[in-house]
């Protein structure tokens, strides 16, 4: 065996190693053992650092248009040990990035939020502005290191308030929106959840325990005027996790500051009804517009 071609086994055999680690969570920032190479970037924002991890499909390159999927709440996640946690190695996000190419057709990133799937920060401290600054952060970097020039941003759940928080920043680069099953009105939803449970009421406090979420309809004339940008609020109306009319109420309010919205309802799971079924958010990619 030459030499030349026993190191590039080894290289093979490390890189497959490395992919089939399991991704850690609720880790601190560490610029030292953030990874380098196309999975990753390092960032800056008003709140810190992160190290936040992204799974790429398809040609990114100088792409004029790629599809961004950010993942819903992982609270359930968190304490388990990572080998366990299904999906969670870099190769498994990878496969799915790949299966969303395969049906849009479009340059795919998931990018994981901060505390998940790899990415630095404490995903109990979801919805405060950190984790929106850090995942901005992060856009801004892929986007300078591939010269990506626009965007189709889906979130679901959490995903999706993430999803909506990006726009409430003020992006021009952003083409379409597909925000299913997404949490606004968070302190009035925080309170529901408390009555539906029976547990005291809190009205100062987020589902997190936290107070001062960073609530997207509170932002919205934040929102960049862009008569071309299209966005889609997809739920159920029984929806037992993020109420539909809170997800109306959104819809509502960016029909009212002058953006282009579209409320959809889908089927989705009993008995939460929060997850919807048929691939809905993914499917309603293609009701996005494509300049010309």
């Amino acid at each position: 065996m030459s030499r030349c071609f026993a190191v590039w086994i080894l290289l093979l055999i490390s890189v497959f190693a490395y992919a089939e680690t399991p991704l850690l969570w609720n880790q601190p920032a560490s610029r030292q053992h953030c990874p380098t190479g196309d999975d990753a970037v390092w960032v800056h924002y008003p709140e810190g650092n992160a190290c936040m991890r992204y799974f790429s499909a398809g040609n990114l390159q100088a792409a004029p248009l790629a599809v961004v999927i950010l993942k819903g709440d992982r609270v359930s996640q968190i304490k388990r040990p990572p080998a366990t946690i299904r999906g969670n190695t870099a190769a498994d996000q990878r496969r799915q990035a790949r299966a969303i190419l395969r049906q849009t057709g479009l340059p795919t990133i998931i990018l994981a939020r901060p505390g998940t799937y790899g990415s630095s920060g404490n995903h109990y401290h979801r919805r405060q502005a950190e984790e929106f600054q850090a995942i901005d952060a992060a856009l801004n970097a892929i986007k300078a290191r591939y010269g990506i020039q626009r965007f189709i941003l889906s979130g679901h759940s959490g995903g999706a308030t993430a999803a909506s928080a990006l726009l409430t920043t003020g992006r021009r680069d952003i083409d379409c929106a597909v925000l299913s099953s997404g949490a606004w009105g968070l302190l009035e939803r925080a309170q529901r959840m408390r009555l539906q449970n029976g547990n005291a009421l809190a009205p100062a406090l987020d589902t997190t325990g936290l107070p001062h979420p960073w609530d997207p309809l509170d932002h919205i004339s934040g929102i960049a005027a862009d008569p071309f940008r299209l966005i889609l609020v997809i739920g159920n109306p029984q929806d037992r996790n993020t109420p539909f009319d809170l997800q109306a109420r959104f819809a509502d309010a960016l029909r009212e500051h002058g953006h282009r919205v579209e409320l959809l309802e889908r089927p989705a799971r009993p008995p939460e009804y929060h997850d919807l079924t048929g691939n809905a958010a993914i499917n309603a990619i293609r009701l996005c517009p494509l300049r010309g």
